[in-house]
């Protein structure tokens, strides 16, 4: 069943070691079929070079397995939750790439600071809370989902111009219009904040860019207004 996604979720797994987002098995990718509601996602805890296309997991958007020999990636209730709640989303990856990641452990947003940072994302790429002992005990991967969904509604950030968001003293989630294009948003947060991280060592007191800056790289590629790029690329 879904071969075609299966392959799809396999190849962009298979490019989170090649971009250097992943330490051994910290790190996995999801990619979703709405006519199904079904997404695929690695199995949980198998070193990436013994990985199959076959191996990946299908799941139901309750996380139940619904086709695999092995079990679905521990992080496949908060894949679920974001399936649900932010609509439009057809791939989800969660590293802990190290840039990245560091942070989400000092819990501080990635602000933006540059063009490069602008021209993927709208604004600062945030940084949640804790679940508290409460959510963690109950059913902690599906409360993390559930805190992004609702801290991005409550920011009243939108999900699509902000494809990225990181998980305090935890890691990075990223999404995207399939499972290739989430691997991308990965790479560019970890780029950005490599960057960001640099910039404030060189210069503590820096200010984000301009608004005006921001707004003209984003919306040149993304809206109705865009214009980077060539005519009819995807």
């Amino acid at each position: 069943m879904l071969a075609a996604l299966k392959r799809q979720v396999y190849e962009a797994n298979m490019l989170l070691p090649k971009h250097g987002l992943v330490t051994f098995t910290w790190g996995n990718v999801s990619g979703f079929d709405p006519e199904r509601g079904l997404f695929a996602i690695k199995p949980s805890g198998v070193p990436y070079e013994e990985l199959r296309p076959e191996d990946m997991v299908l799941v139901d958007l309750e996380g139940t397995k619904v086709e695999g020999e092995l079990n679905p990636s521990s992080d496949t209730p908060t894949h679920a939750v974001l399936y649900k709640r932010f609509l439009g989303i057809r791939g989800v990856v969660h590293t802990h790439s190290p840039w990245a990641t560091s942070w989400a452990q000092a819990g501080r947003s990635i602000p933006c600071y540059g063009t490069t940072h602008a021209d993927y994302f709208y604004g600062e790429i945030p940084c949640v809370r804790n679940l508290t002992k409460a959510e963690i005990e109950a059913d902690y991967e599906k409360n993390t989902g559930i805190l992004i969904a609702d801290e991005f509604q409550n920011m009243k950030k939108d999900p699509n111009a902000v494809p990225a968001v990181l998980c305090k003293n935890h890691g990075v989630f990223t999404w995207g219009k399939d499972a290739d294009e989430a691997v991308h948003n990965g790479v560019v947060v970890e780029e950005c904040a490599k960057m960001a991280a640099r910039c404030e060592l060189l210069s503590p007191d820096v200010l984000p860019a301009p608004r005006e800056l921001q707004d003209k790289h984003y919306f040149r590629k993304h809206g109705a207004g865009a214009y980077y790029g060539q005519k009819g690329e995807k």
